[in-house]
């Protein structure tokens, strides 16, 4: 996604204008507009004229238009979302006040303009945005003395470091210098992916050179990592994956990222995080219920006493047309960070995101037992029974 501008006040309101790039980009959009949003973008109208002998004709002209959405209509075979509302704003063509539907597609400008932006929506905004917060795959193409380190979005490869050192040749009797120089390598290449690598994204880091160039530097960086205690290196360890390439250039990804087992192991990580997240709340719902709940009642109540440790949101929820009760979801998502838990954000458009839907849309992972939440549910499914 493209942003051409962002206008938001400390208070939350204001417009952003942007440009939908492709297929994901345009979900993006479909859960930023709401119902009640200012919504501006050009669209063709056919008018209508008159002439002075009473003869009518009609032509199609472009022109820009703002509607109060009214409803909304995502064609995700088109992919093409459609905002019906009323016309706002002063046009020669378009009287104010009536209806029109205008087509954001990929590639057009458009305008959102909301008399709040919400934290959520702003963070959407961002991620949408910034290519390395959807960046799931890096590699670092290798050689001696050279290595790229890049992001790799669904649309595009992002290079964010690029080591080029000399190391000093072997010499009979003398390979300290070039042991050194290696090492000083190694060390260049594992700091660039502690600042490049952002490791709650990134599912996979591909290692990939000629000869044992990623072997060697694979056992230097845990063994650094092991002597420095470095826990980013050693909780993600098994996300690195190493793979033979012909060069320590940029262009040798493109052998790697056709070889079968980096495919396979790439299908594997889209939505890797939720689909864990989401087995690992069956596993508590089966071993210890007290310590996973779902549905709004009970993760609020748990939210309350500070016990989230991990919350499943479905974007479904953000998109309800009650604003109030946008409002109660935002503020549950922010109470929940604000005590130190994680939240994951599931698509309603991933297979995991439609499980989550069937439990109604929200879940928790709990950091200790309330059974008390348990009691309650009993009781209220008593009280009904009775009644």
């Amino acid at each position: 996604m493209k942003l051409v501008a962002k206008n938001v006040d400390k208070d939350g309101e204001g417009s952003v204008s942007l440009v939908p790039e492709n297929t994901e980009d345009m979900w993006h959009v479909y859960n930023l507009i709401s119902e009640g949003d200012c919504v501006s973008c050009s669209t063709i109208r056919k008018v209508q004229t008159e002439s002075s002998t009473g003869s009518s004709s009609s032509y199609r002209v472009r022109t820009t238009l703002t509607i109060s959405v009214e409803s909304i209509d995502f064609d995700t075979q088109a992919c093409v979302l459609r905002l019906k509302g009323r016309n706002i704003e002063e046009n020669k063509y378009v009287k104010t006040g009536a209806y029109h539907t205008l087509d954001v597609e990929q590639n057009r400008k458009f305008t959102l303009k909301k008399p709040i932006w919400d934290s959520i929506a702003l963070e959407r905004v961002d991620m949408a945005c910034d290519p390395t917060q959807h960046a799931d795959i890096a590699a670092v193409v290798m050689q001696e003395g050279i290595a790229h380190i890049c992001l790799i979005t669904s649309n595009m490869t992002i290079v964010r470091a690029k080591i080029d050192q000399v190391i000093p040749r072997k010499r009979k009797g003398n390979v300290s210098q070039h042991e050194k120089g290696l090492n000083k390598f190694y060390e260049s290449i594992m700091q660039g992916i502690i600042r490049h690598v952002n490791f709650d994204v990134v599912k996979c880091v591909i290692l990939a050179s000629p000869g044992f160039v990623r072997d060697q530097f694979m056992s230097y960086m845990i063994q650094q990592a092991i002597k420095s205690e470095n826990k980013l290196i050693l909780e993600n360890k098994s996300k690195f994956m190493l793979v033979h390439a012909s060069s320590g250039f940029k262009h040798s990804l493109r052998e790697v990222l056709t070889d079968p087992a980096v495919i396979s192991r790439i299908s594997d990580t889209k939505a890797a995080g939720e689909v864990k997240a989401l087995e690992t709340f069956y596993t508590m719902l089966q071993i210890e219920p007290s310590k996973a709940f779902y549905g709004k009642k009970h993760v609020t109540a748990a939210c309350e006493a500070q016990a989230v440790e991990t919350l499943l949101i479905s974007d479904k929820l953000f998109r309800c047309q009650d604003v109030a009760l946008r409002k109660e979801y935002v503020a549950l998502v922010e109470a929940v960070r604000e005590s130190g838990g994680d939240v994951k954000i599931f698509s309603s458009m991933h297979i995991s995101g439609e499980q989550l839907d069937q439990l109604t849309g929200i879940a928790a992972i709990l950091r200790f037992p309330m059974p008390e939440l348990e009691d309650d549910e009993n009781d209220s499914e008593d009280s009904d029974e009775n009644d």
